[in-house]
């Protein structure tokens, strides 16, 4: 699979971004300077792969938060049906809209994918750590969600059932 926008690579600086929450609060990247960060690209909500990821992230957010972590979910969905999606599934940090894939094109989870026998442009499910001073850290494309967050917690050396 060859991404339509540049990779990101660890040691760059995250490029910043301000994009609308499922509940109409304006975020952006640079707010959370002071803290690391992990950002999620997912292609859709409500589809099995991506409830799977936003439900492991959900029921593992205290263990990142102890660790100091926030967790973002970034989707070209838009706001509504992100505020829809995080009633669902009791999602309590913020789902960011990017209907323009302005900010995934700028991160590197922008591409061509293929679905049963057809070619497009579309979302590639990334997960990136950034540091609190806004660097990469750590950076996975093309991401396989069931049991990514658990690998994630074991790559940040957290201790589970935290």
């Amino acid at each position: 699979m060859i991404n339509s926008s540049e990779e990101l690579e660890v040691g760059q600086s995250a490029p910043d971004f301000s994009l609308t929450d499922a509940t109409g609060t304006v975020r952006t990247l640079a707010e959370l300077r002071g803290t690391p960060v992990i950002v999620y690209f997912y292609p859709a909500a409500f589809t099995p792969g991506c409830t799977t990821e936003a439900c492991d992230f959900r029921d593992n957010l205290g263990s990142f938060q102890g660790a100091g972590y926030a967790v973002i979910g970034i989707s070209p969905d838009p706001v509504a049906k992100l505020a829809e999606f995080a009633a669902a599934e009791q999602l309590s940090f913020p789902l960011l809209s990017d209907e323009s894939a302005d900010v995934a094109k700028a991160w590197g989870a922008w591409g061509q994918k293929t679905r049963n026998g057809r070619t497009f442009d579309g979302l590639i499910r990334t997960t990136a750590v950034i540091d609190a001073a806004g660097v990469v850290t750590s950076i996975e494309y093309n991401v396989d969600p069931a049991g990514h967050v658990a690998r994630l917690r074991e790559s940040l050396a957290m201790q589970s059932g935290v």
